[in-house]
């Protein structure tokens, strides 16, 4: 495999091999008019230590060991969903991180409840695609939400998946006008303090979750149909480390 470095990301050039990676609405929140769920909630237990996983050939890569620490990262753009403080998203060396030496924080930990800090890239703006990210839930009293967000058109408009620890589960969510209304849900484990691979498909209005190797989700939806931007996602006092966020385009 060969890559190519530039501004805190690299272009995946070689052919890369790796293993696959009813709660009540939100207050406010509409039933979604056209969402049918073909695969949720009960699944094979994912791993509680995440595989080594490589993005698929042709992805565009964020590793942050190029960006500088205690600042944010180059080419992204932060927003906060609902209440509270916005977030502060850092780049921060720690040891063990999954591509190298930095990761991205989210290291404002406001405990207010329905707050959802976020940051995306600027670019690529895409529909169909295949999204990953490495992550590690640190610590947090309200949550240790994980979160890949895409199709986003705002930080109040786009679709969310979100592990948490606290609750042992992983979440399908979309996010219209700031109103969360979840679309499904798988109960696993989900282990704090430890490096877990996470990954989106989308392709249409058929959108699959994978944790830890595993398909865990198998949603249809249409309340974002066109193409938007990809980031990365926490809730309240979620102290949460990213790595490795990795985007490809599917045709």
């Amino acid at each position: 495999m060969t890559t190519r470095a530039a501004l805190g990301f690299v272009v995946v050039l070689g052919a890369c091999h790796g293993r696959e990676s009813p709660p009540a609405p939100a207050p406010g929140s509409a039933p979604p008019s056209s969402a049918t769920t073909t695969a949720v909630a009960e699944g094979p237990s994912a791993p509680a230590t995440a595989p080594p996983a490589s993005p698929p050939e042709g992805s565009k890569l964020w590793t942050f060991d190029s960006d500088t620490t205690g600042s944010p990262p180059a080419g992204f753009s932060f927003g906060r969903t609902g209440d509270g403080r916005e977030g502060k998203w850092t780049v921060r060396a720690e040891p063990g991180a999954p591509s190298g030496a930095n990761v991205l924080a989210q290291l404002d930990q406001d405990s207010e409840d329905y707050r959802f800090p976020v940051a995306f890239a600027n670019d690529p703006v895409l529909r169909d695609l295949d999204l990953s990210v490495r992550c590690k839930p640190v610590s947090g009293s309200v949550d240790q939400a994980c979160g890949l967000v895409f199709r986003l058109a705002d930080a109040n408009n786009y679709y969310v998946t979100r592990a948490n620890p606290l609750e042992s589960n992983v979440r399908l969510y979309f996010v219209k006008a700031s109103k969360r209304q979840q679309l499904a849900s798988w109960s696993g484990k989900v282990t704090s303090g430890v490096w877990h691979t996470y990954r989106v498909v989308a392709r249409g209005d058929r959108l699959e979750v994978h944790w830890d190797g595993a398909k865990v989700i198998e949603q249809t939806d249409q309340t974002f149909g066109n193409a938007g931007r990809v980031g990365v996602w926490t809730k309240a006092d979620s102290l949460t480390y990213f790595d490795d966020l990795a985007v490809k385009a599917l045709e």
